[in-house]
C-alpha cells in the first residue's frame, strides 16, 4: 500500500530544513526525505587530514564538467546538508541586490521581491539561527534593528587588524555568525575548526541542528534518511506532483503527497526536475520556460593568505572580519567588485591538497604565520552556464565564472590591503569552473512564466502544488553567503503555504 503524506520535503538543508521547522507546527503529516545520514559526532570532524585530505564525508560521487571530464564536487549528504560545512556567516542581502545592477562585466538582473518584503523574515531566520552580529558598523547595510545576539569578539590579533584597516580609511565590520552559546559549558568553543567542519560540539547554527532536530521531535514529522528521491510522478494532467519514487535500502518506493517541496541545492534539485520528464513535461518537469538548470551561478570566490616570516599567527578563531567598502563601487570605479572576509584558520594539509608534492612541514610552518581571507565577487547569469543530466544519469555542469574583471580587481586590491598590512607575501587561490559552493540560480522566481521557473513564493508555474526552496530560486548571486536568505525564503513561502494550501 502506498504511503501519503500532507507534505514530503526532499533535502534538509538551509531550504529544507527550515521549511520542516516552519510546517512541523502544523497539523499537517510531513515526510522529510535526506538522501544522506546524520554526521556521527566523532574525533574526525575536527581533523583537518580526515577532512580535507581523505575527504570522509564529502559526496563521492562524480560530476561531468562543461569538457565531460569527472569531477568531484564540493557538496554533502547529510542530515543539514551543506549547512553542516559552512562556515555559519550568515548575511542579508544588501538593498541594492534587490535592485537590476550594472557591473563591468554586465547586468545583474531585478529580483521580483524588495528587501522590504523579505525584511520581516530575516529578522526571524536570524532569530532562528541564532545570528550575532553589529549593526550600524557596515557602510552597506540596511537600516535595521540589533542582531539576535552580540557579535563575536574578535581577537587580539584581529582586533589589531582592524585597527589598521580603519587607519587605511576602510570600513571594517563584524561578521554576522552563527554560532550556539559560545563561551557556555555546552557551547562554542571558538576553535579553528569551524569553516568546512562539522561541529563536534553541535554548537554551529546548521539545520540538522537548529532546524531538523526540532522538528522531527514533533509526532506528525518523520525524517527518512539514506533516502534518494529519483523522480516526481505527475497526475494525468501534469499539472499535480503526486508521488516521489524514492530510492531506500536497495529498494524503490513510491509515497504519494499532497504537496512537494524540493530542497536538494540548486544542482541536484535542477537535476531532480529534469530527471522528472514525462509524456505532459518531455524536457524535464516544470520546464515550459526551457530554463530549468540553467543560469546556474556560484560566486567567484579567491582564498587569500598573507603570510610574514618573523610573525606567528596565535589566533585560534579569526573568522570575525568583514570589509564591505568596495561592494557597491570599488576605487577608480562605479562598478561593485564585491567583499572580503577573514576566514578559519588554514591547517597545512588543507594547503597540501592544492598542491601535494610539498612536504607537510613546509606549509605547517607556512600556515602559522598566515591570516587568512575569502574574496568573492557576484557571479552574473548566463544562459550557457547550466546543470544536464547525462543519458546515464550523471550530473553534467557547463559553467564559465562571469564577472572575472571585477574579482580580479578585488583580488588585487585586496592584495594591497594585505601588504599595507605587512605582509610580505601573498597568495591566492580559486576554484574556478569547478565551484560548487554557494551554488544557485537553476530555477530562477520571477513573475513571467516565459522568464522564470517559480513565481515569487517558489511555486512551480507549471504545477501547482510543488514548491523549489534553495538556491535555485536566485535571479541573480549577489556577493554575499546565500544561506540566510534561502531561510528567510522558506519561512516566507512557508507562511504561504499554511495559508493557502494546507488551510
Amino acid at each position: 500500500m502506498t504511503q501519503r503524506y500532507d507534505v514530503i520535503i526532499i533535502g534538509t538543508g538551509a531550504g529544507g530544513g527550515t521549511m520542516a521547522h516552519a510546517l512541523s507546527a502544523t497539523p499537517a503529516q510531513i515526510l522529510i526525505l535526506e538522501r544522506g545520514d546524520f554526521v556521527p559526532q566523532e574525533a574526525e570532524n575536527w581533523d583537518p587530514e580526515a577532512v580535507w585530505k581523505n575527504r570522509r564525508y564529502q559526496t563521492a560521487e562524480q560530476w561531468l564538467d562543461d569538457r565531460g571530464r569527472e569531477f568531484r564536487p564540493y557538496t554533502h549528504y547529510c542530515v543539514g546538508g551543506n549547512t553542516k560545512f559552512w562556515g555559519s556567516v550568515l548575511y542579508r542581502l544588501r538593498p541594492d541586490d534587490f535592485k537590476a545592477v550594472e557591473h563591468v562585466d554586465g547586468i545583474s538582473p531585478a529580483w521580483p521581491i524588495d528587501y522590504d518584503t523579505l525584511a520581516p523574515f530575516y529578522d526571524q531566520a536570524e532569530r532562528l539561527y541564532q545570528v550575532r552580529g553589529q549593526h550600524g558598523v557596515d557602510p552597506t547595510e540596511a537600516p535595521r534593528g540589533s542582531f539576535p545576539y552580540e557579535a563575536v569578539p574578535h581577537a587580539s590579533a584581529m582586533e589589531e587588524i582592524v585597527g589598521k584597516l580603519r587607519r587605511q580609511g576602510l570600513h571594517p565590520s563584524p561578521l554576522p555568525l552563527g554560532l550556539l552559546r559560545p563561551g557556555a559549558s555546552d557551547g562554542c568553543i571558538m576553535c579553528s575548526t569551524c569553516n568546512s567542519f562539522a561541529c563536534k560540539l553541535h554548537a554551529k547554527s546548521e539545520a540538522d541542528v537548529c532546524c531538523v532536530r526540532p522538528a522531527i521531535e514533533r509526532p506528525n514529522v518523520t525524517l527518512w534518511t539514506n533516502a534518494r528521491a529519483r523522480r516526481l510522478i505527475t497526475d494525468a494532467t501534469g499539472k499535480r506532483v503526486v508521488g516521489v519514487e524514492v530510492e531506500r535500502n536497495g529498494e524503490t518506493t513510491r509515497l504519494d503527497a499532497s504537496l512537494v517541496v524540493v530542497s536538494c541545492g540548486a544542482v541536484n534539485s535542477a537535476a531532480l526536475l529534469l530527471r522528472s520528464s514525462s509524456q505532459a513535461h518531455p524536457n524535464g518537469l516544470a520546464n515550459s520556460s526551457g530554463l530549468v538548470g540553467k543560469r546556474y551561478m556560484a560566486h567567484l570566490a579567491t582564498m587569500m593568505q598573507g603570510f610574514h616570516p618573523f610573525r606567528r599567527n596565535a589566533t585560534v578563531f579569526q573568522k570575525t572580519v568583514a570589509i564591505n567598502d568596495f561592494y557597491v563601487r570599488g576605487p577608480h570605479t562605479d562598478f561593485p567588485l564585491g567583499q572580503i572576509q577573514s576566514q578559519g584558520r588554514t591547517h597545512g594539509v588543507m594547503a597540501q591538497t592544492v598542491v601535494s608534492w610539498i612536504p607537510l612541514w613546509a606549509y605547517d610552518a607556512w600556515v602559522a604565520r598566515g591570516v587568512d581571507w575569502l574574496v568573492m565577487s557576484e557571479d552574473l547569469p548566463r544562459l550557457e552556464n547550466r546543470v544536464s543530466v547525462e543519458p546515464d544519469g550523471r550530473i553534467r555542469l557547463r559553467y564559465r565564472p562571469n564577472n572575472v574583471t571585477a574579482h580580479k580587481r578585488l583580488v588585487k586590491e585586496t592584495r594591497r590591503i594585505l601588504r599595507r598590512l605587512g605582509y610580505w607575501i601573498v597568495v591566492a587561490h580559486s576554484h574556478g569552473s569547478r565551484n560548487t559552493t554557494h551554488q544557485c540560480g537553476t530555477l530562477c522566481f520571477g513573475a513571467d512564466p516565459e522568464t522564470s521557473v517559480l513565481d515569487t513564493f517558489c511555486r512551480a508555474h507549471d504545477v501547482g502544488n510543488l514548491f523549489v526552496v534553495d538556491g535555485s530560486f536566485f535571479p541573480s548571486s549577489a556577493a554575499v553567503n546565500p544561506g540566510l536568505t534561502i531561510a528567510a525564503q522558506a519561512l516566507r513561502v512557508a507562511g504561504h503555504i499554511v495559508r493557502t494550501d494546507l488551510r
